[in-house]
């Protein structure tokens, strides 16, 4: 059993960001969903300055991240560029991130269900953790999706 390595959770708003904080963890976002996974697409959407942040730093290295959004009245809070360094795959850490993230979502609107957009591919790994499919399969940028929510419940479980 691969060993999860120590880390410590940041969560901020863009604007707290050092440039050189934002720049990794922009790169990142763009090495994985641009360029490993050949998919063209505006990664700079306009949405982040909304959003938390999340990290996973192993001192300053950046492990991890996923994007919050809050909630609105058309949506529940929502998880989403949930990402794993390349580096630093096979740790387990994509099960701490989205701990985390749950984590977060729920000390930050309390009470709230939370949804995400998945992968297809990753629909078995977010259902461990709760999320139950809510949409048919869709393409987004070539790649298939669907739409997933978890009830208000308690802590995430340990998949």
């Amino acid at each position: 059993m691969t060993t999860l390595p120590a880390y410590t959770v940041d969560v901020r708003r863009l604007e707290e960001f050092s440039a050189r904080d934002l720049y990794a963890m922009l790169k990142m976002r763009v090495d994985v969903f641009v360029v490993e996974q050949k998919c063209p697409y505006p990664e700079l959407d306009g949405n982040d300055p909304d959003c938390l942040h999340l990290r996973l730093l192993d001192g300053e290295t950046l492990l991890a991240c996923a994007r919050l959004w809050r909630p609105t009245p058309d949506m529940h809070p929502r998880i989403g560029r949930v990402t794993v360094s390349p580096d630093h795959r096979g740790k387990r850490l994509g099960e701490a991130l989205m701990r985390e993230a749950i984590s977060e979502c729920e000390k930050a609107y309390p009470g709230e269900a939370i949804e995400l957009s998945a992968q297809s591919h990753l629909e078995k790994f977010y259902g461990s953790f709760g999320f139950v499919p809510i949409s048919e399969e869709y393409l987004e940028d070539d790649i298939p999706h669907v739409d997933m929510l978890r009830a208000v419940c308690g802590p995430a479980s340990a998949p």
